[in-house]
């Protein structure tokens, strides 16, 4: 995405904000209860569904609460990850990023058709996402938050951005504060919204060269316990299926302050979360701060959180009736075709 003319300034990661620059609308006012007049049960329909998913695979939550980041860290919180390609937008589940990554959809699908029934035409899907970020930290055992509500969804989904701004499992601390600065996050965001890594799992696609070529060496990252080097080396051999997951830190199914101190221990299961405590100084001295005090942890977690909830595309968007689709799009499903089908097998 080009940088308008009179936003030179701004780093190129502020999609949000070169795209104020461009005159369009102003963002909407979030509030705290904003369907509390419209749609009254939202908020416990989202915790409630989000609780069955839970039940069905103990995982989900986790992967549905990674949705609000990689959604609202491109061109800001409107639902747009949730959209499906179609033949003339490539969309963003399918970014370096995301492809084969990202999952849970179908929960977000199941949200939506209880809020529909209930309440059509009134909740986004970009506030779901927000709800159920949320809900997946309560329902693990970690903090309640009130969150602002009030988003549209976005009627375009954009792959390029999301390739142009995510960053890779193999992204180092400085490239990570700059990512997060130029969305007005500060370094205690980052490590703290790092920590949403307390609960979930990933690939061994996502870590192989730090076991067998960290930074080209033909070695295993030297920033790693050598017998959780021994474990992981187990998990996912050399030429072994990297569609193989492993937990996130030591907990993967409770939210808690683990995922730091694994980190000081040198037991960090991504790059991207290891070189939080190996690699600077600045990220170093927050990972130390909250892996001595979990309650620090979470306050630190849920200013974060409502922060990057703050981050808002202007453009004009819409209520999406199903999440995968813009309401105008000639993509739509079939009269019958559940919401949770991708719409690549539409026609």
């Amino acid at each position: 995405m080009a940088v308008p003319r009179g936003c030179l300034g701004l780093p190129l990661v502020a999609v949000l904000l070169a795209s104020l620059c461009r005159g369009q609308a102003a963002v909407r006012e979030l509030k705290v209860g904003y369907y509390a007049e419209t749609c009254p049960e939202a908020e416990d329909i989202v915790r409630e569904t989000m609780a069955r998913a839970r039940a069905r695979e103990a995982r989900s939550v986790a992967s549905v609460m990674r949705l609000q980041f990689h959604d609202c860290f491109v061109n800001g919180c409107d639902g747009s990850v949730l959209m499906d390609a179609t033949p003339t937008m490539p969309g963003e589940k399918d970014a370096l990023s995301n492809i084969n990554s990202l999952r849970s959809f179908e929960v977000v699908d199941e949200i939506k058709d209880a809020l529909e029934e209930r309440c059509p035409g009134v909740v986004s899907c970009a506030d779901i996402v927000i709800m159920a970020a949320r809900d997946a930290v309560v329902l693990t055992g970690g903090p309640n938050w009130e969150v602002r509500l009030g988003r549209e969804d976005s009627m375009t989904a954009s792959q390029e951005d999301a390739d142009n701004i995510m960053p890779s499992p193999r992204a180092n601390a400085s490239a990570l504060i700059r990512l997060f600065a130029g969305l007005n996050l500060s370094v205690t965001d980052l490590v703290a919204l790092s920590g949403s890594h307390s609960i979930g799992e990933a690939r061994c696609f996502s870590i192989v060269f730090r076991l067998y070529n960290q930074s080209g060496s033909g070695r295993p990252d030297p920033h790693m316990d050598t017998a959780y080097r021994r474990s992981l080396d187990a998990l996912c051999p050399k030429g072994g299926d990297e569609e193989v997951t492993g937990g996130l830190d030591a907990t993967p199914r409770v939210f808690d302050n683990q995922y730091f101190e694994d980190l000081v221990a040198l037991r960090g299961f991504l790059n991207s979360d290891q070189t939080l405590f190996s690699d600077n100084t600045r990220t170093r001295r927050v990972v130390e701060r909250l892996s001595k005090d979990q309650d620090a942890f979470f306050r630190a977690f849920i200013e974060g959180m409502i922060k990057m909830g703050e981050l808002q595309n202007p453009r004009k968007g819409e209520i999406r009736r199903n999440c995968r689709v813009a309401n105008n799009s000639p993509w739509q499903p079939r009269t019958g075709m559940a919401s949770g089908q991708s719409t690549s097998e539409l026609r």
